[in-house]
């Protein structure tokens, strides 16, 4: 599983001219599911999410947490984070999970963020031609991957 993390102050998703998720200060989370990926990635990634500390204490330092801002999480699904570039120019994406695999695992990971912040993420629609409009702050942006947890 990949995530790409950015601290926002404000993001949106829109399919069909249609808001189907908007925060305000929070994170932006774009996941990437693979064929290998379990409940055992959402439980690790998920700790990381709503605990990493990348939002500034009083004091300007990156200290404190989402849940600690009570921020919020916006929640995207993004196959093309495991496209490979190697051969030629167009990108293969044969790592990615299949549809039938990869939407229970999101919707899985929505429901363990909400556990987490007690309130529910917002998200965008698996699959759909989505439009993600953002104020990146900082700007942070974190990328993340399950199966290298050690750099991470």
């Amino acid at each position: 599983m990949r995530a790409v993390i950015q601290r926002v102050t404000k993001a949106s998703c829109t399919v069909d001219h249609i808001i189907t998720g908007q925060i305000e200060q929070g994170l932006l989370v774009f996941l990437g599911i693979e064929e290998g990926d379990t409940s055992t990635d959402i439980i690790w990634l998920g700790q990381k999410l709503t605990n990493l500390r990348i939002f500034s204490d009083e004091n300007g330092l990156m200290n404190k947490s989402v849940q600690d801002v009570q921020g919020n999480i916006l929640l995207i699904s993004q196959f093309t984070l495991f496209a490979q570039t190697k051969k030629g120019n167009r990108p293969s994406f044969i790592r990615a999970a299949k549809p039938q695999k990869a939407e229970p695992l999101y919707a899985e990971m929505a429901q363990y963020l909400n556990k987490s912040l007690g309130k529910e993420v917002q998200l965008g629609i698996f699959g759909g031609d989505m439009k993600i409009d953002l104020l990146n702050d900082g700007p942070v942006t974190i990328i993340m991957n399950t199966k290298d947890k050690d750099n991470f």
